[in-house]
């Protein structure tokens, strides 16, 4: 059976009465945003515009809480992201005050970027340039290759001896470790936690493997692939900064051409062809 039509001035009313509906809401945003207004009063406005308006879009509105935050609340209280105003039950308000309690004290965890790619494509100068900004901090990974000159045992890798890597492999301390080139290298998990939950962007500078075992363990994570501009510039890098012995160079040039078939596994793939120019487009990538 068809819905009864609506004659001219029913259809003028409802659509008046919609208009109405969104210019109340608009009003109520505006107050709950400029802080004139509690998000929490919104529970004891009994009008049907406002008692139907999204939670969410309610939460958007409050003063320093963003969409990260926003994201939080609904995971932590376990609120469906479709409940309206008027379907918040006592408990849930209870929940929803807690978490505004914490979200005074407590910083909005950071966001754990993994940034891959290729041998010589110019990864750590990338995350070196990272570094001159507050709200990131870049991980120290520990490894059993011998130090390069020029390098700082524990600002540019944790060197370790090969049994007391495996001593943290047996303890669970790495978030991911893997071997490349004969040389292990791993990611300590702990200084990454901490580092998250005190609001800091937390950069991973690690090798194909290590990024998807981050993949597999860490859901939130962010993974951007370097690429080169093009494998004549790479294999150039890798031979013009002469680190490596003949063997070695090949070994890295023969993983370089498969990791570079892994691209479309990552999240977001950024050319290195101006270092400042991606260290601004992962600085943005953080943000959203």
């Amino acid at each position: 059976m068809l819905p009864p039509k609506l004659s001219n001035e029913a259809r003028s009313a409802a659509g008046m009465k919609a208009v109405k509906a969104r210019q109340d809401r608009a009003v109520v945003k505006k107050s709950i945003s400029d802080g004139a207004l509690s998000f929490f009063d919104l529970f004891n406005d009994q009008r049907e515009c406002i008692q139907r308006m999204k939670l969410m879009e309610a939460l958007n509105c409050v003063p320093g809480v963003g969409e990260k935050r926003v994201n939080i609340i609904f995971e932590r209280t376990g609120i469906s992201r479709s409940r309206r105003i008027g379907g918040v039950g006592k408990k849930q308000r209870e929940l929803l005050r807690e978490e505004f309690l914490l979200m005074k004290t407590a910083p909005i965890p950071g966001k754990l970027l993994v940034v891959s790619g290729p041998s010589g494509v110019g990864k750590s100068t990338i995350t070196k340039g990272l570094r001159n900004f507050d709200n990131f901090w870049v991980s120290i990974s520990a490894t059993t290759r011998a130090l390069r000159q020029g390098e700082v045992d524990g600002k540019d890798y944790l060197f370790v001896t090969n049994e007391r890597f495996d001593q943290m492999v047996e303890n669970n301390e790495f978030l991911e470790w893997a071997e490349f080139t004969g040389a292990k290298y791993g990611t300590p998990a702990l200084p990454v936690t901490k580092a998250l939950e005190q609001g800091l962007n937390v950069v991973l500078e690690i090798e194909l493997n290590g990024a998807r075992q981050i993949r597999k363990k860490v859901k939130e994570a962010v993974l951007i692939f370097i690429e080169p501009p093009s494998w004549i510039e790479l294999e150039s890098r890798l031979v013009n900064r002469g680190t490596e012995s003949s063997q070695s160079l090949e070994m890295r040039l023969n993983k370089a051409k498969e990791e570079l078939k892994a691209a479309s596994e990552f999240d977001f793939v950024l050319v290195n062809t101006k270092v400042e120019q991606v260290v601004q487009e992962l600085v943005s990538l953080a943000l959203h």
